[in-house]
């Protein structure tokens, strides 16, 4: 096991009913004035907007509004949440919705404290501070509620980059199971294989001795495995979706990447299908992931061996990926990034995009340069 410095502060509300304490938490962390942030109209069909922002006027604290967040958040919505809290004097940024409204926040908070542009944070340079942000969940899939990460698309180049600092790791993160129950059938199953794979980008790793956190990966591996069919069956069985949305936080908070190398190559390959054909993340992952699965076990079999017996109950490297893309075909999933609109052609470009060359590698379990990539996404076709 590696030497590691850990710290999630992040305080967490869970349970029915659990965004009734929204006003509550802001004041509890030094909300005075706050930017209101979302996504679409789905906050305001549950009834959710509504409730939350009678809390916040309830409780007197003034806020401002940016809704607009869609699927893969972008660049021109932030710089214009960055114009708006500093218009409005805002101190405190709460986001309303799944990731994408929570990392266009993170990116928000960020930016507003920064005399350059927020970009940077997402060409390399490490957030050092940002506005606290609170969130209110309601996708269980991209555990931003309890990372110090974000994503953002640059809508100029269709450039998807991540950035993180522990300054954008949430204050408080309200989670209420049953704000999940109405997703399709659809972005429950995405949800649940972002989560997954979060667990393998940490479990595929060649640091040895680690036995602690791949108990813990397994365990929540075989937890997305027993309960995902159940909430696609019944929508509304609180129970199931209370302990997907727990694993998804647990899966991305980094309690379960400690101490060992990680990896992270099906992430940057699948940032490319959803920055040029709109994929929906954790669909994208369904299609990348067993063919980053395919590639790597070949050149380093050890660790699929254990996946197989542990997770899968199986025996054989080729087994244990054949089990998750038989699991993964069972909740609907696609198996193609054709399904996307990708083809044959687009290979190389795909592959470039990401800035890879023979010598410029990604990946932890195996370095990956741009011929990899590319047999990767042929193996995806």
């Amino acid at each position: 096991m590696l030497n590691f410095s850990f710290c999630s502060p992040t305080y967490f509300e869970f349970g029915r009913g659990a965004e009734a304490k929204t006003a509550e938490l802001v004041r509890k962390f030094g909300g005075t004035k706050i930017l209101f942030h979302y996504g679409g109209g789905s906050i305001k069909k549950s009834g959710l907007y509504e409730r939350i922002t009678k809390s916040l006027n309830q409780a007197d604290i003034p806020f401002a509004e940016l809704g607009g967040v869609r699927p893969n958040p972008v660049d021109s919505l932030v710089y214009e949440g960055i114009e708006l809290c500093r218009k409005e004097n805002v101190d405190f940024i709460l986001a309303a919705g799944g990731g994408s409204a929570i990392d266009s926040a993170k990116a928000i908070a960020a930016g507003v404290l920064y005399g350059g542009d927020f970009w940077d944070f997402y060409s390399g340079r490490y957030i050092e501070e940002a506005l606290p942000v609170g969130t209110i969940l309601t996708i269980a899939a991209a555990g931003s509620e309890g990372s110090p990460n974000s994503v953002i698309t640059k809508e100029k180049g269709r450039l998807k980059r991540g950035a993180a600092g522990e300054a954008i790791r949430p204050a408080f993160s309200i989670l209420n199971p049953e704000l999940t129950q109405t997703l399709p059938a659809y972005q429950t199953a995405a949800g649940a294989v972002d989560i997954m794979v979060h667990i393998c980008e940490r479990y595929f790793s060649n640091t040895s001795e680690v036995e602690v956190t791949d108990r813990l990966c397994e365990a929540l591996l075989l937890t997305m495995i027993s309960q995902t069919p159940r909430v696609i069956a019944a929508p509304d069985d609180y129970e199931a979706r209370a302990n997907i949305m727990w694993a998804g936080t647990v899966a991305h908070n980094n309690l379960c990447g400690v101490g060992r190398e990680q990896d992270w190559a099906s992430h940057g390959m699948e940032h490319e299908l959803s920055a040029f054909y709109g994929a929906t993340h954790g669909a994208g992952l369904a299609v990348i992931a067993p063919a980053w699965m395919k590639f790597v076990s070949k050149k380093n079999p050890g660790k699929f061996l254990q996946f197989a017996e542990r997770v899968w109950g199986v025996e054989g490297v080729d087994e244990g990926i054949n089990a998750f893309e038989k699991f993964l075909k069972s909740i609907g999933m696609p198996s193609s990034i054709k399904e996307f609109g990708a083809n044959e052609e687009d290979v190389p470009m795909l592959a470039e995009h990401i800035g890879l060359t023979e010598e410029r590698t990604f990946g932890g379990y195996v370095k990956l340069n741009a011929r990899d990539a590319e047999e990767i996404y042929r193996l995806a076709l």
